[in-house]
């Protein structure tokens, strides 16, 4: 391969040589915020049909629980930030540090949206109960297998604590931040 070729494949990312990590995550990203996007789209619009079926079914939700659950997802990112800052900096004892501690967050944010499922499995709430629980189960599960994905990707690059991996791993965990605050007030609170 020339070296215009190469220049030239490289100039193919454009935009996604500039962000942090590997290019491809933010591939991946994209690809998830537009799934989620979806998501959240068919969301509102069966609220809009259904309005009713949809304030019962926010009524029978745990807000408190969510609530700290954003706390814990929000403080976990904050977590990652730092050790990706560390690992910048060549920190990598500090940067494991910060990591290990965004995945324990990201490991009690799923306990608690467990214990959050079973206390509605427990009153006979389940996807089959109305329009409402069956879009909550289908965006919360998904978004949880985002979260335990997430904490496996921190794993990985937590063992090396390299820059690109680093800001790789942490770039995917506050994808997943982010579309827990999208989608916290959409279900628990906007009435």
């Amino acid at each position: 391969m020339s070296t215009a070729d190469c220049e030239q494949q490289e100039a193919g990312w454009g935009i996604l040589e500039d962000l942090p990590g590997d290019p491809m995550i933010w591939v991946l990203i994209f690809s998830e915020l537009a799934a989620f996007g979806l998501f959240l789209g068919a969301f509102v619009v069966a609220r809009l049909i259904h309005p009713a079926v949809f304030a019962a079914g926010q009524a029978a939700l745990d807000s408190r629980l969510a609530g700290l659950n954003t706390v814990v997802l929000v403080t976990s990112g904050w977590a990652a930030a730092h050790g990706t800052a560390a690992a910048r900096l060549g920190k990598k004892r500090v940067s494991r540090g910060w990591l290990v501690g965004a995945m324990a967050l990201g490991g009690l944010f799923v306990a608690i949206k467990l214990v959050e499922y079973g206390g509605e499995i427990g009153s006979g709430i389940g996807l089959e109960t109305s329009t409402f629980f069956t879009l909550y189960f289908l965006l919360t599960g998904f978004h949880l297998l985002h979260v335990c994905l997430g904490i496996v990707i921190l794993a990985v690059v937590c063992r090396r604590a390299e820059v690109v991996g680093v800001e790789t791993g942490s770039a995917f965990w506050h994808m997943v931040d982010l579309i827990w605050i999208v989608m916290f007030p959409l279900l628990y609170l906007v009435r």
